[in-house]
């Protein structure tokens, strides 16, 4: 019987070391960046486009240029607050590395080889390009430093294992686009607005009972974390709107019905109206694409 346990025992340590290999925090290669030149204007673009300040400004504010975090996150997993990103050294990322900075926004995982909590939306950013993240960390880096301590999450046991993240990441992430049909050229653009950059589908698509999106019910409107009510159907059928009705929104924060915009997407479109209409009119191509089948 002492065998038996033993064996039992040994087999579910290898099982386990296994499994932890497998989701360890992954990297970018060392040479990932490489061949890349940094372009800032191309980086403030980059930076309204991935919303950067909407989540990392201080709470209450609309200085985009001051990143000091503290917002909190309501979610069913524990309360999590949105760390300090200024070019501060010691409180910020000013003493990252450009391929740490990367790393984080691609794959999730932080300078000490921690898993980042996918309320930080890598898995969106993940799809995205790597000369829109280089050019978006030569523009953080020109950003005031702030020297405002980050705020510690409120996550109590099992949430708080970060080892476990490797697991979710492996489940619940995928590079692979969500629609991989042809698209024109603009189309492939809006894509990679919405599905990448623009996180869209974080707030918009429903998840499952571990935080994982439900890609087969893609941006059909999901229930706000925390608060009452529903995110929009930003499906064609449902949402109804034209390109060009679309593109108004996405500039002025007004609907074909002349209602204005309200809650999260007061920040978003002062993000999506920083973009130049060649964008807009990308992603309202690409809405246009999705339907609710």
């Amino acid at each position: 019987m002492k065998r038996i346990i033993l064996i039992i025992f040994i087999v579910g340590c290898v099982v386990a070391a296994i499994g932890l290999m497998i989701t360890r925090p992954q990297r970018l290669p060392a040479d990932a960046l490489a061949g890349f030149e940094a372009d800032l204007d191309r980086g403030k673009l980059v930076y309204a486009a991935m919303g950067c300040a909407s989540c990392h400004m201080a709470p209450d504010s609309d200085d985009q240029s001051r990143l000091p975090g503290g917002k909190a996150f309501l979610t069913d997993f524990g309360t999590f607050y949105a760390p300090n990103i200024s070019s501060d050294p010691e409180h910020g990322i000013g003493g990252w590395t450009d391929e740490q900075i990367a790393t984080a926004v691609l794959r999730g995982t932080s300078p000490d080889n921690q898993h980042y909590f996918p309320v930080f939306p890598y898995g969106s950013y993940m799809r995205g390009n790597m000369s829109d993240v280089v050019d978006l960390v030569a523009y953080l880096r020109t950003l005031e430093p702030d020297q405002t301590p980050s705020r510690a999450h409120e996550v109590g046991f099992p949430f708080n294992i970060r080892a476990s993240l490797g697991g979710w990441k492996l489940l619940f992430t995928d590079p692979d686009w969500v629609i991989t049909r042809n698209l024109t050229e603009q189309e492939a653009r809006g894509r990679l607005l919405v599905e990448a950059m623009g996180h869209c589908g974080e707030c918009h698509t429903p998840r499952n009972i571990f935080g994982g999106m439900k890609t087969d019910q893609w941006l059909a409107g999901a229930a706000i974390p925390g608060k009452k009510g529903r995110t929009p159907d930003l499906r064609a059928p449902s949402l109804g709107w034209s390109a060009a009705d679309i593109v108004a929104y996405l500039k002025t924060g007004l609907t074909p019905e002349y209602d204005s915009a309200g809650g999260e997407m007061v920040d978003v479109i002062a993000n999506t109206s920083q973009l130049p209409d060649s964008d807009l009119s990308a992603i309202a191509a690409y809405l246009l694409l999705v339907d609710s089948n």
